[in-house]
This record gives C-alpha cells, structure tokens and sequence, in this order.
C-alpha cells in the first residue's frame, strides 16, 4: 500500500503546477493534501479513480485538508470531536478493515509565538483522540505537523531555536506523541539521514541551498513499524513550498 502527503499550499494553484501529472504517475492509494485553501465547491478537479474527502476551513483561503483514496472507506470523520479545534478543516479520519488513516495539518504557533498557547492544547487534544483510535485499531497519520522535531531535521537549529516550529514546548509535543505509542518512519529508517527536508522558505533561495526543515511526516502505531516498507521524502517534485512525502506499508 501506498500513501503520499504534501501541503500543497493552495491547492488550484497547485493544480496549475503539474499536482494532476504528480498524482497519475504516483499511482498512490492515499493522496492526503493539506493547506487546501478551498471550499469543495470551489474543486474542478475530480481525477479517475479517487473518492475524495473535504474539510475546509470557515475561513475561505485558509488551511483545509482533503483525501483522495482509491478505496471507500467504512467511516469518515472530520476534526476531532472539539469544537474549539473545529473550524480551520485541519483533520480527516477514515476508517478501513484493518486501520485508521488520518491526515492533519497542524496549528502553526505564527511568527510571534502568539498562537504557541493553543497549539500546546491542540497537541494534547489531537494526542489523545490519536491515541483512542490506536485502542480500536492501528493508526496512520500522516501530514504537515509543523514542527523539526530533532536538530538534524532541520538546516540552521542553532540559530532556529525558540522559533516557531522549533522551540522546546513544540518539540516535546511531538516526543511525547511519539512516546503514546506511534512511530516517526522516515527516522525509523533512516536515523542518521541529514539533509533530508520537507519545506523550505521562499525567502533566500532556501530550496536552491537546501536550507529547509523536516515537518511533514508520516507516524504509524508502534505495532505496525515493522511492516513498513519504505518511507520517502519526494524533494524532485515541485508545485508548493513543501515538497511531498511517502509512505509504503505491507497492511
């Protein structure tokens, strides 16, 4: 099985980037989109062989998440069952036989730090309704998570710390998701792996230098690490300021 999961930031404007070429020679199973910025019916795009899922933000041009998956799943649900945390279109949950599949993007603390107070609240909130979903049965999360969680995921931690996406509150968050039972596979494969980034800043040539973080993830439930096939981070492909990431698992 096959997943892919790229923020897109926007994704018509991704569309007009090659996102529909990407998708055909993918030939993924899940394709988990974030920071769509756009309602559904906003979408033209409806590509052969793809149910699709929608959560859009209140707030148009803003945020929002979508799934396309070649198979229907038993359930979905969107967001996690809080209402303060039910507004942006940040989670999607499908159920299947033997697994969960959630994509999520992440609250950003925002440049000032102002937003650090709820993020640390939807870390809590988003762990624990991960965590009830393990108790049913494994769980894939996969998306944009917004934070470098080791030095080596990023190009410049030292001058990076205590900034947004990589200060000390963030970066527990994260172990302590970690730590409930789930399992980061790209670092699970690959601990040492430098240089080996997600995004990159559209200021100072950052792509061209390769001066990026690593915040776009693929976790899985402890239990399943050991069918992990490949995990992968798709720095040839082009179209946003994050580039996507992939997942191969025996399930």
């Amino acid at each position: 099985m096959k997943l892919i999961s790229w923020n897109v930031n926007g994704l018509r404007a991704c569309i007009g980037k090659g996102f529909p070429d990407f998708l055909g020679q993918s030939d993924a199973d899940f394709v988990c989109i974030q920071e769509t910025k756009m309602q559904p019916e906003q979408n033209e795009y409806h590509p052969d062989g793809y149910f699709q899922y929608w959560n859009s933000a209140v707030r148009k041009g803003y945020s929002g998440t979508a799934v396309f998956a070649k198979k229907g799943p038993l359930s979905v649900q969107y967001d996690i069952g809080i209402p303060e945390h039910g507004d942006e279109g940040r989670v999607i949950t499908l159920e299947y036989d033997t697994f969960f599949l959630v994509t999520v993007y992440t609250p950003n603390s925002k440049r000032d730090l102002s937003r650090l107070a709820y993020r640390m609240q939807w870390e809590d909130d988003f762990r624990a309704y991960c965590k009830a979903l393990d108790a049913q049965k494994p769980v894939i999360i996969c998306g944009d998570m917004n934070v470098a969680h080791q030095e080596i995921d990023l190009k410049h931690p030292k001058n990076n710390r205590g900034n947004s996406g990589f200060t000390d509150e963030e970066r527990a968050k994260f172990t302590e998701l970690l730590q409930s039972g789930f399992t980061d596979t790209f670092r699970y494969l690959y601990p040492n792996r430098a240089d080996a980034y997600s995004w990159w800043s559209y200021l100072y040539h950052a792509r061209d230098t390769n001066a990026g973080w690593r915040i776009d993830y693929f976790l899985v439930s402890d239990r399943i690490r050991e069918q992990i096939v490949d995990a992968k981070i798709l720095t040839e492909v082009y179209g946003s300021d994050h580039c996507p990431v992939s997942l191969e698992i025996s399930l």
